[in-house]
């Protein structure tokens, strides 16, 4: 081996390198170019003008589906009522009162037509001038929905009769006023 460490000590020996380092150009630093710095800046402000525009058009859009709730709880509404009035209008005193005002009678014993074969089946006798049934008497059941209705052939009469028979009728079915405090059933 120790003809190797000959050869290695034949070698020429390195240089050592110094310690600090040096940059290899030495000058004058660049500026950054201004059109960089405009281009940046133009982004940050397209992005924000962009960002807000959305918050805008957003904001509109609850207020307008807020306007369109409160339109459709309306309509909602009225279609409720005029549900109602139909429902009143096709009720069976509604219906009695009209046929009664026309001059229409209840038949006790009806009469009808069968289509199948053209047979008459009932008494085949005409009603009487008269209904058998009151059907707009006091044991009638009242309807609250056509009380103000007018009826067809009179539109200053509704169910309950003409304006100033109703009023009576009101005037004598109120109770009596409580001065003394609540009344009390007699017992024994």
């Amino acid at each position: 081996m120790s003809a190797a460490n000959e050869a290695l000590a034949a070698l020429p020996a390195r240089q050592e390198r110094p310690r600090h380092l040096w940059p290899a150009a030495q000058g004058r630093r660049r500026r950054p170019r201004l059109a960089y710095a405009v281009i940046a800046v133009a982004g940050a402000l397209a992005i924000l003008a962009a960002q807000m525009g959305l918050s805008i058009a957003a904001t509109e859009a609850s207020f307008r589906v807020s306007e369109l709730t409160a339109q459709q709880r309306e309509l909602t509404w009225q279609k409720q009522e005029l549900y109602d009035q139909v429902a009143g209008l096709s009720s069976p005193q509604y219906l009695a009162a009209n046929a009664a005002s026309l001059g229409m009678v209840i038949n006790q014993s009806p009469t009808y037509l069968r289509l199948s074969d053209g047979k008459i089946i009932g008494s085949k006798k005409a009603a009487g001038y008269q209904s058998s049934v009151n059907a707009l008497g006091k044991s009638a059941v009242s309807n609250a929905l056509v009380e103000d209705t007018p009826l067809i052939t009179d539109p200053d009469a509704t169910i309950a009769g003409a304006p100033e028979e109703a009023a009576t009728e009101t005037a004598d079915t109120l109770p009596p006023p409580i001065t003394d405090g609540l009344p009390t059933p007699n017992t024994r």
